[in-house]
């Protein structure tokens, strides 16, 4: 799985979340996350095949993650549900999917339809999307295959330490929505000071942050030069002192729904 990939949350479908994926792909991004509830598959498929086509490369190149809806918990509905995303991305797999909230009572008859389809071979991985401990340690008494990739909201004001240690231990890998904590922290002054010194934005310090704190990470971004510059990461080194400092920054604070308190 790609330590870096595009986000489409809010991107909306037809031509602009189809001339985001393209430009992504032409400009070396092989991971491209997407959901059933984000309603835009279809122009992610489209964006896939103009990217694929314009890069030269293979669908196999490729790293795509798509996530069943709360509606469509439940072993027979999930199944249905991922054949539908299938469909409408135009893909004969994927790469990975998840189930994207933990929904009280729903999340274990969905969890077995994600083990039945990644034991037919029509998903790479399998995984959850903002699970809590507990909710990984419910679901976790019951599976044959622990959730391989936790995506939950992360940036330098909800560094989630424990649940990030919680799954290293477990084998999970942890992945970063709204990494930009959804454009503020943009302005935020240690950020931008440590920014200057690499001649680097605000947001390639904190994707570079994730990076080295072993968290992957999808920016959303619905322009070329943006989409390219938050890949521009991988010429400069965090200094401990430089990630201490961000990583400071912690207060716990959401810009997305309360796993513990959301009511969809």
């Amino acid at each position: 799985m790609p330590w870096l990939g595009l986000g489409v949350f809010q991107v909306e479908d037809g031509a602009t979340v189809v001339e985001s994926v393209r430009a992504a792909i032409k400009n070396g991004y092989r991971s491209i996350d997407t959901a059933a509830i984000y309603q835009n598959e279809s122009g992610v498929g489209q964006g896939i095949r103009e990217g694929i086509a314009i890069a030269g490369i293979n669908r196999e190149d490729l790293f795509i993650t798509s996530k069943v809806w709360n509606d469509d918990l439940g072993y027979e509905e999930t199944l249905a549900a991922f054949e539908t995303s299938l469909e409408k991305l135009g893909l004969d797999y994927l790469d990975l999917y998840l189930i994207h909230w933990p929904k009280a009572g729903k999340y274990k008859e969905a969890w077995r339809a994600l083990e039945t389809i990644y034991k037919n071979g029509k998903v790479k991985a399998i995984g959850v999307s903002n699970f809590q401990i507990h909710h990984l340690e419910d679901l976790m008494k019951d599976t044959e295959i622990v959730p391989m990739v936790n995506q939950v909201e992360l940036h330098p004001k909800l560094t989630q330490t424990e649940l990030k240690s919680f799954c290293q231990r477990h084998g999970i890998q942890v992945e970063a929505w709204s990494p930009l904590m959804q454009g503020q922290l943009l302005d935020h002054e240690l950020l931008k000071n440590i920014g200057a010194k690499y001649n680097k934005s605000v947001a390639q310090i904190i994707i570079r942050w994730d990076l080295q704190n072993g968290i992957i990470t999808i920016p959303k971004s619905i322009k070329e030069h943006r989409i390219i510059q938050n890949a521009d990461v991988f010429d400069f080194t965090l200094t401990d002192n430089e990630m201490e400092q961000i990583s400071g920054l912690n207060e716990n604070l959401r810009v997305g729904p309360d796993p513990d308190n959301f009511d969809f």
